[in-house]
């Protein structure tokens, strides 16, 4: 399985259609968190609770991304949670919700992405299967997706895909590489320039 992280979620975007791609409200919570990627560990948290992503900390293989639907009401994690998935080898949380005590979190390094934070944490009353599809920023996630975030966002890669969309995003990186400032800028003007034409722009 090829490291998918080797290349940025905009250079996915020649690979995948826009609707794989998180809202941008779903964002690093914490300067600097580095890009991530595995496979989707998925959790559906109930509205105001939180007791199955504390579940799936202890179910998750080393290596997942935990990738949870909640509320943005109520915090689904704290640092000892969060502090707990790092020591298991939990590569990040990708949470359409909040988390809170993002300082220890942020001082263990753990990447998290998610809406916001808050200090009020959710119940530990609701139960519900793990690994079934989720819906996380306006995306689709189905158990065994690869996601791939970083600052620039979060690209949601079908299983069944996932090798053929790399491939194609990480040709894309490699021209772009290869490519000088002034290469780049050369074809981007043509290109530009030919579709003004053709679309009858006049100065």
């Amino acid at each position: 399985m090829p490291d998918y992280s080797n290349v940025s979620p905009c250079d996915y975007a020649d690979a995948l259609p826009r609707d794989q791609f998180m809202d941008y409200a779903i964002k690093p919570l914490w300067h600097g968190i580095p890009r991530v990627s595995g496979p989707a560990f998925t959790v559906k948290c109930e509205s105001g609770d939180h007791l199955m992503l504390h579940a799936a900390i202890y179910r998750a293989k080393p290596g997942d991304i935990i990738v949870v639907e909640a509320d943005d009401q109520f915090a689904v994690a704290g640092g000892n949670v969060c502090a707990i998935a790092q020591q298991r080898g939990i590569k990040a949380f990708v949470v359409d919700g909040v988390i809170r005590d993002l300082a220890e979190t942020r001082d263990n390094a753990f990447p998290v992405f998610a809406r916001g934070v808050v200090p009020k944490p959710g119940a530990k009353k609701c139960i519900a299967p793990l690994n079934q599809p989720v819906i996380c920023g306006g995306v689709k996630v189905n158990a065994g997706d690869i996601v791939v975030a970083d600052e620039e966002g979060i690209a949601v890669i079908p299983k069944a895909e996932a090798q053929h969309a790399y491939d194609i995003a990480k040709a894309r990186a490699e021209k772009d590489a290869a490519l000088t400032l002034e290469q780049w800028q050369a074809n981007h003007f043509k290109n530009v320039e030919g579709i003004l034409n053709k679309l009858g722009f006049e100065e």
